[in-house]
């Protein structure tokens, strides 16, 4: 037996693969090799040996903080071309390997020199700046000063007059005052300062002006034709020239302060119209000079970028496997006697040959003298869990660890997931025409799926595309079941032939609501369309639903615990199916099960049987007479079978197992029967932390413990029954939810607006119709069953066998290195 089930080939889904733990002995010349051969091969799981170090105190330490400053320039290359708006694409040619020590060099020259052309460009931007600024005061001040010998000012702004008296006389005359009195104005010497300031600070600043010099000032202001670009963050500013004019020298000191605080540059322009134009000449000539010197710059600092930016690609690829290997190593124990490194890890039973190969070729390319030494180890602690995927399979297994991944080589629920999952999704979203809109998306995904998989996506996008062929299968059986329901956005059509009933009397008017009889067999395919409207349609749909949720409910719940019974059976466990699988299922189906069995056989004798009165009946007056009640011969005594056989499965599942497992282990401690040993002594050569030394001991056996615990869940799977059955009963309410919204669409809003003639009015009910279309019945609704869906899996179906204790298999795999692991 133990042959054929060897010759049997691997299982991908089914459980988890068969993992197997073993140590690595390499020596340091060939180190680095091999563990980069076994990151492209990406099939060993790497223990941590040293677990009791800071990262400060392991061996590659330093090599891992080179590779951590390496990433730091990288980053700082690409943020560099991505503000110059380059695109840089990497070379096609397969370029050589380059040493850690050469690249290092070569990024910090880079580096250095991009630096110092930012420095330089950064400074000559700020003089260009100034220059600029200049220019433009300049041209705008000029306006505000004719002559300097008549002090006449043009196109004054006068803010405020303002006198501040104190003993009842005036302490200072107002600046309009004295520039209308020439005698006074004479005595003081009228003075200005020009400048330029940003345009969102100008309200603040000449607030502080007016209260600094007490009003006695002209503030003129005009606003900049040209923005201006700040050299810190690369953005055009808007700015303003002023001019203020005042008088004193303690005004003066008062402005320039105030000036410096707020930013704004002050620049000296002359009164004389001669000398402003010979300046304007001269700060346009050296303004023409620098906007050639920084095309100048700014050519060779691109240049340099891309020189960059074609390797770029190739060198952040390289710096990443880089760092994941001395994070590796340093997850080996160095041994300086015997220049070698020593690592445990996990693999795959079938990876055994293809890593042994691997660490093969690293010995020969290395040109080592001594091969790496790998054998298998006795593990104790249990193994990780792997499961080889698919692009079709991988969403649901996602969504299955999102509860809690599987212990190792336990029953995997994705398996029947991938059916169970779409098709309890389409019993409450159950329309054909909303499950061909699913279609179409998830046909457009599967379309762009090589370019989208090469994209960045946002969070939603990349959730969407993760889970495509979720929604394509979600969409298939949305049509299924829509065509059992007959509706296509809440309209029935006689896709598979004509109506079973058809109207009494050819005078009757209202042929859906009264006078319909049954003229001929059944509708072939789902329900009829003549239900749609008609006074029964309700209590109809509802039989019809609820019952089918109890069916489909009692027969997931039948699934996990047959799984339940084969993880027993796997894992060798008599006393789980003796004491746990058998009176669950007698528990289960004598009350739950005898219910599906009368829901069916009403359907298939169409018999008016209560079957509320049945079940509530069965456990007050077990023994009394069923009448109008009864489905079948026989039905009293079975019934009182079947409740003394859930009376007895209740005790059954609570008392066996614990003093079992007491007696199992007082026989083992009495000498009557012997497990295998454990050896107290450690080997020499086991490493401190690896899975043979582990500190392992066997763990106290506590009844009380034990027998609590089984208590809890005997008292849980037995009020689970009942509250797992009624949770079912979602398959019934949302899918009623579905079609009564999509039939309140269709009548209160497509079909009310087209009783109009207007054509606005129409149209206004298209759009309405197709926003609560889109919006509420594809996207809300599809959410709700999705997550209701997915609660009859995690807690209804999953609960009756799945332990979810396990951790996954994570490889050391270049692969997988993200942007995040640096």
């Amino acid at each position: 037996m133990e042959e054929f089930l060897d010759k049997l080939p691997q299982m991908d889904l089914m459980r988890s693969e068969k993992m197997t733990l073993v140590q690595l002995i390499i020596p340091v010349e060939s180190a680095h090799r091999s563990i980069t051969y076994l990151g492209e091969l990406g099939l060993l799981q790497f223990r941590d040996l040293n677990a009791d170090k800071s990262p400060f105190q392991r061996t590659f330490a330093n090599q891992v903080k080179r590779c951590g400053e390496m990433s730091r320039k990288l980053r700082f290359f690409k943020d560099q071309i991505d503000k110059a708006g380059l695109r840089c694409s990497p070379r096609l040619e397969i370029e050589p390997d380059i040493a850690l020590g050469d690249l290092e060099r070569q990024l910090a020259d880079h580096e250095h020199e991009v630096l110092e052309m930012n420095s330089n460009s950064e400074k000559l931007r700020q003089t260009y700046n100034e220059l600029l600024e200049f220019k433009i005061v300049l041209e705008k001040a000029s306006g505000f000063l004719v002559s300097s010998n008549t002090h006449a000012i043009g196109e004054e702004i006068e803010l405020h007059e303002s006198t501040y008296s104190n003993n009842g006389f005036i302490e200072t005359a107002s600046l309009l005052e004295q520039e209308m009195n020439p005698g006074h104005s004479n005595q003081s010497g009228l003075r200005f300062i020009s400048g330029i300031i940003n345009k969102d600070k100008l309200l603040k600043f000449e607030r502080m002006l007016f209260r600094a010099t007490r009003g006695n000032m002209l503030f003129n202001q005009t606003t900049s034709d040209e923005e201006i670009m700040d050299p810190s963050t690369s953005e055009m500013v808007e700015k303003v020239v002023f001019v203020v004019f005042f008088s004193g020298e303690q005004a003066r000191t008062k402005i320039l302060k105030i000036c410096e605080a707020f930013g704004a540059n002050c620049y000296p322009v002359p009164e004389d119209t001669t000398k402003q134009r010979q300046l304007t000449r001269e700060v346009l000539s050296r303004l023409s000079d620098l906007e050639a010197t920084l095309d100048a710059g700014t050519r060779h600092r691109n240049n340099a970028l891309n020189s960059v930016g074609y390797s770029l690609t190739n060198w952040i690829t390289t710096v990443r496997r880089e760092k994941a290997v001395y994070d590796t190593l340093n997850m080996l124990n160095f041994d300086v006697t015997k220049k070698c490194l020593v690592g445990e890890g996990w693999c795959p039973t079938f990876a055994k040959t293809q890593i042994h190969e691997v660490l093969q070729r690293a010995t020969f390319d290395s040109s080592s003298q001594v091969g790496v030494i790998f054998h298998v180890m006795q593990a104790v602690e249990s193994p990780p869990t792997y499961f080889r995927t698919n692009k079709l399979t991988n969403a649901f297994q996602e969504i299955i660890d999102a509860y809690g991944v599987a212990r190792y080589q336990e029953a995997n629920p994705a398996v029947y997931s991938v059916v169970t999952y779409p098709f309890l999704f389409a019993v409450m979203f159950g329309d054909w025409g909303h499950g061909l809109c699913l279609l179409l998306g998830a046909l457009y995904l599967l379309a762009r799926e090589r370019k989208l998989s090469t994209q960045k996506l946002g969070s939603f996008m990349e959730m969407l595309f993760g889970g495509r062929y979720v929604i394509l299968l979600m969409a298939l059986f949305s049509i299924y079941c829509g065509l059992i329901y007959n509706e296509f956005f809440s309209v029935p059509f006689h896709i598979f032939g004509g109506s079973a009933y058809k109207c009494r009397d050819t005078t009757c008017s209202d042929a859906y609501t009264v006078g319909l009889i049954k003229y001929r067999d059944p509708y072939p395919f789902g329900v009829d369309p003549s239900w749609r409207g008609s006074r029964t349609e309700l209590p109809y749909l509802n039989s019809l639903k609820m019952k089918m949720s109890i069916l489909l409910g009692i027969a997931q719940m039948n699934l996990g615990l047959i799984l339940s019974f084969f993880n027993a059976r796997f894992f060798g466990s008599s006393l789980d199916i003796r004491y746990q699988f058998i009176p669950q299922m007698i528990f289960l189906n004598s009350l739950f099960g005898y219910l599906s069995l009368l829901i069916i056989i009403k359907w298939c004798t169409g018999s008016q049987a209560d079957l509320y009165h049945v079940m509530i009946y069965m456990f007050l007056s077990p023994t009394e007479e069923l009448g109008e009640n009864e489905l079948f011969w026989g039905q009293r005594p079975l019934q009182i079978v079947l409740l003394l056989l859930a009376f007895i499965a209740v005790p059954w599942m609570l008392f066996p197992k614990p003093f079992a497992l007491r007696k199992i282990h007082m026989e083992r401690f009495q000498g009557r029967t012997y497990g295998v040993l454990v050896s107290s002594e450690v080997d020499l050569d086991v490493e401190p932390d690896s899975a043979r030394g582990g500190g392992h001991h066997e763990e106290e056996f506590n009844f009380s413990e034990i027998f609590v615990h089984q208590l809890i869940h005997s008292i849980e799977f037995v009020l689970g029954s009942v509250s797992n059955t009624a949770s079912y009963l979602r398959l019934w309410a949302l899918s009623l939810a579905h079609s009564e919204l999509s039939t309140v669409f269709y009548e209160k809003v497509l079909l009310l607006a087209w009783g109009y003639e207007n054509i606005l009015i129409r149209l206004i009910g298209v759009a309405v119709f197709a926003f609560a279309t889109a919006f509420i019945l594809l996207m809300m609704e599809t959410l709700s069953a999705f997550l209701h869906a997915l609660r009859l899996h995690w807690v209804e179906f999953m609960g009756k066998f799945f332990n979810g204790d396990g951790y996954k298999f994570k490889p050391f795999s270049f692969a997988l290195i993200s942007d995040d692991d640096e």
